[in-house]
């Protein structure tokens, strides 16, 4: 994974499926275009949901990082064509 500065970071740990990307899309929405949202989380579904939620969004996926106990994955808000 690429390492790349947040613009901002969500805290989702000890939350589980479907919560960490309900929290995420709603933070991602009010961020700039191409800013880079973090999202820490303790639920390892993030490992599929987030991916999937990308390619359903057109959001960029860049990817989970497993930390220990704490998942921390990158995605980057999409680009108006």
């Amino acid at each position: 994974m690429p390492d790349l500065h947040a613009d901002q970071v969500l805290d989702a740990k000890g939350l589980l499926c479907p919560l960490p990307v309900i929290k995420a899309a709603n933070l991602i929405r009010k961020m700039p275009e191409g800013a880079i949202l973090e999202v820490l989380a303790t639920d390892e579904g993030v490992k599929v949901d987030f991916p999937a939620w990308c390619r359903s969004t057109g959001n960029e996926y860049l990817g989970t990082t497993d930390e220990g106990k704490t998942y921390r994955t990158l995605l980057r808000k999409r680009l108006r064509a």
